[in-house]
């Protein structure tokens, strides 16, 4: 059979429509001898008997190894470069009490940009030093609630934050430790990166605005300077955006040595993932030596000292660690012409959707899929994977090959769906957001539980009679 010419150019027709390529799915995860796909020891079929479907499936031994390799590979550029390295895990890609947890014990700080996930970080333990508050509007209240924790650092965005998180800290009696978000005119997504004087956004400040901000923080004994932090993007294969960006902040870095300490540099994340065969991401690995090396060469042409570096992964330490598991209702195909020529795409639709995966509807973003409760000989056939959602954007991956026979019944699972999807679901249509479940040695356990009709209905007043 060859590729239909529905398929988008990049998607090759798989020489296996069962195999699953290593570099989307969770490590564990595999077939059977029954053809069953299987991770942390668990097949598809038991997942969906205990718990139901839709079910966001969490490879635990993956997300504790990733976050390892994240932070060591940060750790030794920056020992190489003589200096130190601090990784935030970007609690806003996928944050529960037990991943924050995972994350504190694998060594790596939680980024948070809201009061409630200080609260999930506070409530797992984590050492409120360990934490950084981000955000551009954060309310009186969180702030307070930041400041009187103890969290470590919070990252100023405006003029406004500046006087309030110095007033907060003075009533409190406490030197709060803040950076500066800065835009470095550097915007970043996959492989294409865009430098401009001004970005047109709604983080941080201007470039040539900073050193003004940073007087103005200077001036309040209620706060400590640490650096500047950037954030240029998500999603971002090589390390050329954050060379560049790492380049304009030095030269800043540089002129405001001469008014005091800056001790820290902060780069931010967005480091890209594969999500289907045809995406490349750079390895962690390489990705830090890069950033690090480009670092340690700038400073050097400045004449200034390497500063310590903190970034903030989310998506690379999580994202391939969880895996979507759906159970196939009806199928349709549907003849759609191409060059003069009618050719059939195969719509599955599972009991899911944008309401447990927006990235597709909010970003166009692709996935991949594959069949997991059995394995099939049939030929490969275009699908596109819908939701159940009473919207047409409703679409879970745009474009794969299934087996021909996909059937009503059967199990699909969808890779890489680890980070922003449950932190952006939803209750659209009033559909109750999927369980979470972590699998590790052939055990599983509920991390978030599966919300019902009656968690929906508990929230209408009339339901509760009027209370």
């Amino acid at each position: 059979m060859t590729s239909s010419p529905l398929a988008p150019g990049w998607l090759a027709e798989p020489a296996d429509a069962d195999a699953l390529p290593p570099l989307i799915w969770p490590a564990t995860a595999q077939r059977t001898a029954a053809g069953e796909i299987e991770i942390g020891g668990i097949t598809a079929s038991a997942l969906a008997e205990r718990f139901g479907t839709p079910l966001y499936v969490i490879d635990e031994t993956d997300a504790r190894s990733r976050a390892v390799e994240v932070r060591t590979a940060f750790d030794t550029a920056a020992a190489e470069a003589g200096t130190r390295a601090k990784v935030y895990y970007a609690g806003k890609a996928f944050l529960t009490i037990e991943i924050a947890r995972w994350m504190s014990e694998a060594g790596l700080s939680i980024d948070v940009c809201s009061g409630g996930e200080l609260a999930v970080a506070l409530a797992a333990g984590v050492d409120p030093a360990h934490l950084g508050l981000h955000g551009n509007n954060k309310s009186l209240d969180e702030i307070e609630r930041a400041v009187s924790s103890g969290v470590g650092v919070i990252v100023l965005d405006s003029a406004i934050e500046i006087e309030r998180v110095a007033a907060t800290a003075a009533r409190l009696g406490r030197v709060q430790e803040v950076r500066l978000r800065v835009n470095s005119g550097v915007h970043a997504h996959t492989h294409d990166f865009l430098a401009t004087a001004h970005e047109d956004q709604k983080f941080g400040v201007r470039l040539d605005q900073a050193a003004e901000y940073v007087a103005a923080i200077r001036s309040h004994a209620s706060l400590r300077f640490l650096g500047l932090h950037c954030h240029i993007g998500s999603q971002i294969f090589g390390s050329e955006g954050f060379a560049e960006s790492a380049a304009r902040l030095l030269e800043l870095q540089a002129e405001l040595l001469a008014g005091g300490e800056v001790p820290e540099l902060n780069l931010g994340g967005g480091f890209g993932i594969a999500y289907t065969t045809a995406d490349d991401p750079t390895p962690i690995t390489e990705l830090a030596s890069l950033i690090v090396g480009t670092v340690a060469r700038e400073c050097a042409r400045l004449g200034i000292p390497v500063p310590a570096l903190a970034f903030e992964p989310g998506r690379t330490v999580i994202g391939r660690s969880g895996a979507t598991l759906y159970e196939v209702g009806t199928i349709k195909d549907v003849l759609v012409g191409a060059d003069g020529t009618d050719h059939v795409r195969r719509y599955v639709s599972v009991d899911g959707g944008m309401s447990d995966n927006a990235r597709p509807a909010l970003y166009g973003a692709d996935y991949s899929v594959r069949l997991a409760s059995r394995n099939s000989d049939a030929d490969a056939a275009l699908v596109r994977v819908v939701g159940k959602h009473c919207e047409s954007g409703d679409i879970v991956v745009q474009s794969d090959y299934l087996p021909g026979d996909v059937a009503p019944g059967d199990l699909v699972m969808v890779p890489a769906t680890g980070a922003y999807c449950w932190s952006l679901s939803s209750n659209y249509n009033y559909l109750g957001r999927p369980a979470v479940v972590a699998v590790v040695d052939g055990e599983a356990r509920v991390l978030i539980r599966r919300e019902t009709e009656h968690d929906l209905l508990a929230r209408d007043t009339a339901y509760l009679g009027g209370r």
